[in-house]
C-alpha cells in the first residue's frame, strides 16, 4: 500500500501539478475574455444544464489495484516506510497528535489534588485508629487485651458465645483434627506421625483445620475422612489418619461443615484461640534472619500467636482496612457524581479501570500510606523495648497492601498500555470513519459526471 501511494505521488509530481495546470487555464481564459470584450464582442454562455443522463456522462477507466501494485513494485523495488511518504513536518504533527491522545488518556487515570487528599486522609485516619484503638495484644491474668476497640470486640464475642455455651459446643463438635498432643498422659501414642508443635499452646496453629478460612476446606475433608492435616513448626506437612478419633467422622458433607463451624465457635474465645487466616501457612516460611533473635518468618508468626495475635485481634485489625475501603469508595462516588456522571456510573463496587478510572489507584495509594505508617509503628515498638514488637504488625492491612500492589502492578505493566492503545486507536478509527464517509460522498458526486 505504501509503495502504491508513493508511486502515485511520484507520478503526479512528474506530470506537474493539477492545480497549477488549472490556474494556467484560468489565466488564459480570463485573458481571452478581456481581449474579446475590448474588441466589443459579446461573450455568450453555451453551458449546458447538468444531466445525469448516461449519454452526457464522460467515460473513465479505473485501474485495478493489482496493476497499480505491480507498477509500484517495478518503479520502487526497495522497501519504504512512512518517512518516504510524509514530510518531516507532517510526521512531527502526527507524533504530536498521538502524544496528545496518550496524554488525554493518562489524564483520565491520573489522580488530581482532591483524589490525593481523599487517599491521604483515609490512610492516615486508618493508621491512627490502628495505633490508638486497635493497639497491640498483650496476655495477662485477665486474658488477652489490646486497644479499647479490640477489647470491645473481644467482649462482644464473650457475650455471643458465653463460657457455658463453649462446653456444649465442645461436646457437640468433636473433630478428628483436634489432637493437642502426640501422646496422651499415659504415654500412649495419639498420632502415628510425630508433629512438632502439637501442644496445648500451638496445636491450633499447626492444625490446618483450625484456620478460619482453610479450615472450611481441609477441616471438612478431615472430618469426612477421619484425618488430621498439619503444617508443623518446622514446616513439615503431614496428613495422617486418626484411628483414636474414628467416632468423630461424618459421612454427610453438610454435617461435616456444621461440625467444623461449631468447632470454630468453641475455640474462638479460648485463651489460645483460633489463629488468624492463613497463619498456619507461615509455618512453611522457614527462612529469614530477622531481629535481635535472628528469627525466621515462621518463628516470628508462631511468637505472635503465642502472645495473643489470634483471630479476634485479626478482626479488630481489619477495622482500619474497612475504613479505607469505605472512605475511599464513598468519596470517589460523590466526587464522580459531582463531575457529572450518573449514579449508576459512580457506584464504587468494581475497580475495573475502564468503568471506574482512578478507583483502584486510589485504594492502592491509601493502603500504601496506612502500611507505611504501620511499618513505622513496628520500628517504634522495636526501639522502645517492647517484648514482641511484631505484635504491632497490622496483618489485614498488609494483606490489603499486597493485594492492591499486585493489582496496581498488573495495571501499570499490562492493562494500562493495552487500554491506552485501544483508546488511541478508537479515536483514530472514528476519524477514519468520517474520512470514509467523505470519500463515499465524493464518489457519489463524481459518479454523476463520470461513467466507470
Amino acid at each position: 500500500m505504501l509503495k502504491v501511494i508513493k508511486n502515485e505521488l511520484n507520478t503526479n509530481l512528474s506530470k506537474g501539478s493539477l492545480k497549477k495546470t488549472n490556474a494556467t487555464l484560468e489565466d488564459s481564459i480570463s485573458s481571452s475574455e478581456s481581449l474579446l470584450n475590448s474588441l466589443g464582442i459579446e461573450i455568450t454562455s453555451n453551458t449546458k444544464t447538468k444531466s445525469t443522463n448516461k449519454n452526457y456522462m464522460r467515460n473513465t477507466k479505473i485501474i485495478p489495484f493489482e496493476d497499480l501494485l505491480n507498477e509500484a513494485n517495478n518503479n520502487i523495488p526497495e522497501d519504504i516506510d512512512f518517512t518516504d511518504i510524509f514530510t518531516k513536518t507532517e510526521i512531527e504533527e502526527n507524533f504530536n497528535i498521538i502524544k496528545q491522545l496518550n496524554d488525554n488518556f493518562n489524564g483520565i487515570h491520573k489522580l488530581d489534588k482532591t483524589d490525593w487528599a481523599i487517599c491521604t486522609l483515609a490512610g492516615l485516619v486508618a493508621a491512627a485508629i490502628d495505633i490508638i484503638l486497635v493497639g497491640m495484644p498483650s496476655k495477662g491474668t485477665s486474658g488477652t487485651t489490646a486497644g479499647s476497640m479490640s477489647n470491645w470486640i473481644r467482649s462482644k464475642f464473650d457475650e455471643v458465645i458465653p463460657k457455658e455455651d463453649i462446653g456444649k459446643l465442645e461436646r457437640l463438635a468433636k473433630v478428628p483434627y483436634d489432637a493437642s498432643m502426640n501422646v496422651d498422659n499415659r504415654g500412649n501414642s495419639i498420632t502415628d506421625v510425630y508433629v512438632d508443635g502439637l501442644t496445648p499452646y500451638f496445636h491450633r496453629l499447626v492444625s490446618v483445620g483450625h484456620d478460619p478460612l482453610l479450615g472450611l476446606i481441609f477441616g471438612v475433608l478431615d472430618v469426612l475422612s477421619g484425618t488430621m492435616t498439619t503444617v508443623d513448626r518446622k514446616g513439615k506437612i503431614v496428613r495422617q489418619v486418626m484411628p483414636i478419633y474414628s467416632n468423630r467422622v461424618e459421612t454427610d458433607i453438610i454435617e461435616a461443615i456444621k461440625k467444623v463451624v461449631n468447632h470454630f465457635k468453641s475455640d474462638v474465645n479460648t485463651s489460645m484461640g483460633l489463629p488468624a487466616p492463613f497463619m498456619s501457612v507461615f509455618n512453611l516460611f522457614q527462612f529469614g534472619d530477622i531481629g535481635e533473635l535472628n528469627q525466621t518468618i515462621a518463628e516470628i508468626v508462631q511468637g505472635m500467636y503465642y502472645d495473643g495475635y489470634d483471630f479476634i485481634h485479626f478482626l479488630s485489625s481489619s477495622i482500619p482496612v474497612v475504613i479505607i475501603e469505605l472512605g475511599v469508595r464513598i468519596s470517589y462516588a460523590f466526587k464522580r457524581i459531582g463531575e457529572g456522571h450518573s449514579i449508576k456510573e459512580s457506584i464504587p463496587i468494581t475497580t475495573n479501570r475502564e468503568k471506574r478510572p482512578k478507583l483502584g489507584t486510589m485504594l492502592f495509594t491509601a493502603h500504601t500510606i496506612a502500611s507505611a505508617v504501620n511499618a513505622g509503628k513496628v520500628v517504634v515498638a522495636t526501639n522502645t523495648g517492647v517484648t514482641n514488637p511484631f505484635l504491632a504488625i497490622n496483618y489485614p492491612q498488609w494483606l490489603a497492601f499486597v493485594k492492591t500492589s499486585f493489582q496496581q502492578l498488573k495495571w501499570v505493566l499490562l492493562e494500562k498500555p493495552e487500554m491506552r492503545h485501544k483508546y488511541v486507536m478508537g479515536l483514530i478509527e472514528e476519524e477514519q470513519k468520517y474520512l470514509y464517509d467523505d470519500i463515499d460522498d465524493l464518489w457519489e458526486t463524481v459518479s454523476e459526471t463520470f461513467m466507470f
